[in-house]
């Protein structure tokens, strides 16, 4: 990793980082939407460093926050997201060796659909949703998370549906992405896959999601919840048309 590469990570997740203290999410969308974009590092390698930094994050925001986590609905998402998580591991490996332009496209796909549902405030319930509909969701997210580390659209849209507070939304999501990034940096090691060379110089980061969290508790951005949802619409939208039409492109065998 060239020390421009290493700047650009650090600037990209420092951004994410922020992002996600705010909204409670799209560290991970962030990442690897301008990860696939730049080509800064493989998607493989890639899911493997946001997941060792989403956990970071995730820590650091619960040191104060754990007391607001929706405990019930919390177990509900784990129970279906942690096997998913080993499906959507083993989707990875089967299309990162041959098929890199079908995973770029998903990615993208992923990240498109995501801010389209970023981009429009869900209808609250006039009531909790069903335990179901939890375990439906949380099967989602973990199929998602063990593909590219990115559990957050189905978790973000079902939670903030929910009659409870936006505070105990955000500290609850936060941790399931946290106990998503135990299971699969697991998972990695188990497996042999960890990553190789250069890409460690990822965990350089560290230090600037601290920092990026630290700051975005301490002096929010002076702008309307709104404003802050729309940006993040709008860059992530980018990445994902960005992202994915090259590689469709190519799959329809116009290059």
């Amino acid at each position: 990793m060239s020390l421009l590469t290493l700047i650009g990570f650090l600037v990209l997740t420092g951004a994410a980082a922020y992002a996600q203290t705010l909204t409670g999410f799209a560290f991970g969308l962030i990442t690897m939407g301008g990860i696939g974009l730049t080509g800064l590092l493989s998607l493989p390698e890639a899911a493997m460093i946001v997941s060792v930094l989403t956990l970071v994050n995730a820590t650091q925001m619960l040191l104060k926050g754990w007391r607001d986590v929706a405990w019930r609905e919390f177990r509900l998402v784990m129970i279906a997201s942690i096997p998913m998580l080993f499906v959507g591991y083993a989707l990875l490996e089967t299309l990162a060796g041959t098929q890199a332009d079908w995973l770029r496209a998903i990615l993208g796909g992923v990240i498109i659909i995501s801010s389209l549902q970023l981009a429009k405030k869900p209808e609250p319930l006039a009531r909790p949703s069903r335990n179901v509909s939890f375990l439906f969701f949380g099967g989602i997210a973990g199929l998602m998370g063990g593909m590219f580390s990115t559990a957050g659209p189905p978790l973000v849209y079902h939670f903030y549906r929910q009659p409870m507070p936006l505070l105990k939304i955000r500290e609850t999501l936060v941790t399931v992405f946290a106990l998503n990034a135990v299971f699969r940096i697991g998972l990695v090691g188990l497996s042999g896959d960890l990553p190789t060379g250069s890409a460690w110089f990822g965990l350089l980061a560290i230090p600037v999601v601290m920092a990026a969290t630290y700051a975005a508790r301490r002096w929010p951005p002076p702008l309307a919840a709104v404003t802050m949802r729309r940006i993040v619409f709008a860059l992530l939208f980018l990445s994902g048309v960005s992202l994915s039409a090259p590689a469709v492109v190519h799959l329809a065998g116009f290059t």
